[in-house]
């Protein structure tokens, strides 16, 4: 492997970890629609919390 390979390869890795990260955090939070606007009060959390 030379040098621009390891480096787009680390760059990669290091955006997955990213999201991964962020995906896990925000459902520790409770977020159902992860990047959604308004995923704290979208209709859809809301319907099924009346449906529980």
């Amino acid at each position: 492997m030379n040098i621009p390979t390891i480096i787009a390869l680390i760059v990669v890795i290091l955006i997955l970890f990213l999201a991964i990260r962020y995906i896990v955090k925000e459902k520790k939070k409770g977020t159902r629609c992860i990047g959604c606007p308004q995923a704290g009060s979208c209709q859809k959390k809301h319907l099924e919390t009346l449906l529980k």
